[in-house]
């Protein structure tokens, strides 16, 4: 789900390329949410707590956009009061006070091989497959080399974590990053053996998160709080039971309107993914502030260095403050 924002996009182009819209007409009064992507196993959390907010009074409506950069700019534009995504760029660039206020989710990407390599330190001068040229997967790999002291060889990119799996069982590829999701889907088919999953540093960096306009965060404080306590009250929940997104789903609701094959892996795909630590019970807070500013300046993504930069002028962290109080 690592996406990164590539060139401004023009605001009048933001909600023609919106491709869903729940039910009813937009209010004022909604807190309206710019999704980065439509409805899937892994926003099954996230539709939890909305539901949980809800039943506490929170009236809100979603929009799902085609990618992170229009739901940034849908929320830069004041068309939306909530997004996906990790707009540091943006945020450094734009004049809009946009403030990050809970970490949905880690950076969690990993370095799949086949058994030519056993460690970090043996890809060097090696060619990698990548996502795409100054995305995601390349900013990881930039960051690897920073910290390992390497240089990967020849970079070619092929999109999609499910594509490059294939690109290695196809004999196309030694070397790529992938997703939790696909790297467990690998290692765990006949054909794992036949890889290896190289040791990789700990990343408290955020993939996802919920940010908004501080103006509007501030003037809308008490439906933000509900927001939030929901947030906080699934993802500790989840810590301790990943199974309680299943049954908490709505079958009427976008998640449980999913595949019924996608449905019955939800135990499995949470599981997996509290395990590996894709989700902070705690919704990130300091911690994942000061992380993010060490790898997104690390990536190119933030200008300055992490002593240089503050957490304030990009997360405002007094909503879960409250909700950890």
């Amino acid at each position: 789900m690592f996406r990164f924002i590539k060139a401004a996009a023009v605001a009048a182009l933001v909600l023609p390329a919106a491709i869903g819209l729940s039910a009813g007409p937009a209010q004022a009064e909604k807190i309206r949410i710019a999704l980065a992507e439509t409805p899937s196993d892994e926003l099954a959390a996230f539709f939890v707590a909305l539901d949980r907010a809800k039943a506490n009074g929170l009236d809100y409506e979603w929009t799902a956009f085609s990618d992170e950069e229009l739901a940034i700019q849908s929320v830069l534009s004041g068309q939306m009061d909530i997004g996906f995504g990790t707009p540091y760029a943006a945020m450094q660039r734009s004049k809009a006070p946009l403030r990050i206020i809970f970490q949905l989710s880690k950076l969690k990407f990993f370095p799949v091989t086949t058994q030519k390599y056993n460690s970090l330190e043996d890809m060097n001068g090696e060619p990698i497959l990548l996502h795409s040229r100054g995305g995601g997967t390349d900013s990881i790999a930039n960051v690897i080399e920073e910290r390992v002291g390497i240089t990967f060889g020849e970079r070619s990119y092929v999109p999609g974590s499910s594509n490059r799996v294939a690109a290695l069982l196809g004999g196309r590829a030694d070397a790529t990053i992938i997703d939790l999701s696909n790297k467990n889907k690998l290692m765990r088919s006949a054909a794992g053996a036949d890889f290896n999953v190289l040791e990789m540093f700990e990343v408290d960096a955020s993939d996802e998160a919920l940010f908004g306009n501080l103006n509007w965060i501030q003037e809308n404080e008490e439906d933000v709080s509900i927001f939030v306590n929901a947030l906080v009250s699934v993802w500790q929940d989840m810590a301790k039971d990943p199974t309680i997104i299943r049954r908490e789903t709505n079958p009427d609701g976008p998640i449980g309107q999913l595949p019924a094959e996608i449905l019955a892996e939800l135990d499995g795909f949470y599981a997996d993914a509290v395990e590996g630590g894709l989700y902070d019970p705690n919704g990130g807070g300091r911690k994942a502030a000061q992380a993010d500013m060490e790898w997104y300046s690390a990536a190119g993504q933030l200008e300055g260095t992490p002593d240089e930069l503050n957490i304030e002028d990009f997360w405002y962290l007094a909503p879960l403050d409250a909700a950890m109080n």
